[in-house]
């Protein structure tokens, strides 16, 4: 069995990542979601274990301190990270993991782990991004300012990353993410099988 491949998501927030990766979980097998560790409270339905691991402070600190974390970053005043255990397993599982991580946690991804396949999903344009941001009925309005401040920024990283996905609808991300997926899986199979691609010779003019 080949070992997975990691898939990195990062996008401003409210862009629909976790939409889209919800949806991809239904159209390609072999996938498995890090469900992240974080600090913030829980939002709507949001449930532990399932959308992420909710800890408090002392405990983040605690799993950080010991090395338990892949990655970890501060973001909007709240901690994440990655379990380590958790990702290394899926792998060896052979299943594509997909992180969903900021560009803190990408860097620190890359440099242990080589070179997972880095994705970044875009607003359509900031107008778009903070409709959906207040259609969500979640943040205040100062909270909302303060991510779409922080949107900006992020995308001031986006040349960073293997791909830039515009979400103009969820259908055609999902499928742009999919072709990403068996692009990567194509290439992860010849290498694996130590196989190169011979193509027909072309016939004399």
């Amino acid at each position: 069995m080949s070992k997975g491949s990691i898939f990195i998501i990062s996008a401003p927030s409210g862009t629909g990542k976790t939409t889209i990766l919800k949806e991809i979980m239904l159209f390609a097998p072999n996938l498995a979601f890090s469900v992240s560790h974080t600090t913030r409270e829980p939002r709507g339905r949001e449930q532990n274990g399932i959308d992420y691991h909710f800890v408090n402070i002392k405990e983040f600190t605690r799993m950080r301190d010991k090395g338990e974390f892949l990655e970890w970053a501060r973001v909007h005043d709240n901690f994440y990270g990655t379990s380590r255990t958790a990702v290394e397993k899926q792998l060896a599982q052979g299943l594509d993991v997909f992180l969903d991580i900021d560009i803190q946690g990408m860097k620190q991804i890359k440099k242990q782990l080589g070179a997972p396949v880095t994705i970044f999903i875009a607003p359509p344009s900031w107008e778009e991004q903070e409709r959906r941001l207040r259609q969500r009925g979640t943040d205040s309005p100062e909270t909302i300012a303060l991510r779409l401040a922080n949107g900006r920024r992020e995308m001031a990283f986006a040349d960073l990353y293997d791909y830039l996905l515009i979400n103009d609808t969820v259908d055609q991300a999902v499928e742009m993410l999919r072709a990403i997926i068996l692009a990567r899986r194509s290439r992860t199979r010849r290498s694996a099988a130590g196989l190169a691609l011979d193509l027909p010779a072309a016939d004399p003019v």
